[in-house]
Formats: structure tokens, sequence, C-alpha cells
């Protein structure tokens, strides 16, 4: 998909953590409660419930794309206001993800630590 041309590398982490650091300064989330963690969990489960209804009923793709863009610039936001690095964590985490190995479990692929799961026979 191609960069935004009013958003100039729209494509990079740098680009989207600016704009919702822009968007926290410019509603002064700090001082105003928008940077509050439980506040902030509440938000991402109303907005990952809103994708689930996109899919369970089965919404069109541009309503589903919407929710999605609400959930990761909450998750963004998360990410601001607790002030952790998520680029770095995500990277961490694609390289334990894909040292793991993965199991069909009802049917579905599942890649998981499993810690105390027996292998099935």
């Amino acid at each position: 998909m191609p960069s935004s041309p009013d958003h100039g590398d729209s494509d990079s982490y740098a680009a989207m953590l600016a704009a919702v650091q822009s968007f926290h300064d410019k509603h002064n989330f700090k001082a105003r409660g928008g940077e509050d963690l439980v506040y902030r969990v509440a938000l991402m489960a109303e907005e990952l419930g809103e994708i689930g209804a996109c899919v369970t009923k089965g919404k069109p793709p541009e309503q589903l794309a919407e929710e999605c863009a609400d959930l990761l610039i909450l998750l963004l936001g998360t990410g601001i206001s607790a002030n952790v690095d998520l680029n770095a964590a995500f990277w961490r985490k694609m390289d334990e993800l894909m040292a793991r190995p993965a199991r069909e479990v009802n049917g579905r692929v599942r890649v998981s630590r499993f810690d105390g799961v027996k292998e099935p026979t």
C-alpha cells in the first residue's frame, strides 16, 4: 500500500508514533487523564469489540480497516503513555515467535509456548 502524500513516509513506525504523540499533545492527554493506563485498556477493549462486530457482522473491509486503525492508534498511544519502546518490543517478540514451533489446535494453527502442555500423540 503506498504511503499517503499528505503524511510523508507514512509507512514508517516513527511517522505513526510522531502523529500519535502530536494527537496526545494537541489534546493535552497527559494532564487530562488521557494517558491513564487503566482508561486506555478500557478503550482498547472497546475497539477490539468493534473489530469483532465488523468480523461477525460481515462489515465491509474499509470499516474493519478503520477499527483496526483505531486500535493501532490506541496501542501506539499506550506505548507513549507507559513510556515503552513498542518498536523494540515488537522486533524482540517477532524474533521469539519466529523461533517457536507451530501446532494445530482444534483445526487451527497456534504458535505459543505451550508451557505445561504435552505434545499431542
